[in-house]
């Protein structure tokens, strides 16, 4: 069964390609955007934060995530204990907000 939907697909795509209405799309030549954090995430979420994103509308929790991430390389490369310790601050309370967001969603999406 799966076997012959695939082959419906690569017909179909193969004919669209053939007809040529594969041209000038909207970000030909251009690599896939990553979204490798979607393998994580159940289908319902992935679409929305998909539109969400190409609206240019992000969720509280991704902005915070970048923060995170931002702040935890502040980290790394900081070279004294104080700037360490300041950076530390920090994370630990990016993390207690991605973690509120991130349930908010859950709760939102549940009900």
């Amino acid at each position: 069964m799966a076997q012959s939907l695939d082959r419906l697909v690569e017909r179909q795509i193969q004919k669209a390609l053939a007809e040529g209405k594969l041209q000038e799309l909207e970000g030909e030549g251009k690599p896939l955007p990553d979204r490798a954090g979607e393998a994580f995430t159940d289908l319902a979420t992935a679409v929305a934060v998909r539109i969400m994103a190409e609206a240019g509308v992000l969720p509280e929790e991704f902005k915070i995530k970048k923060l995170l991430d931002a702040a935890k390389q502040n980290y790394r490369d900081a070279e004294t204990a104080e700037t360490k310790h300041l950076a530390m601050a920090l994370i630990a309370d990016l993390e207690q907000r991605y973690n509120i967001a991130v349930d908010a969603r859950r709760r939102f999406m549940s009900s």
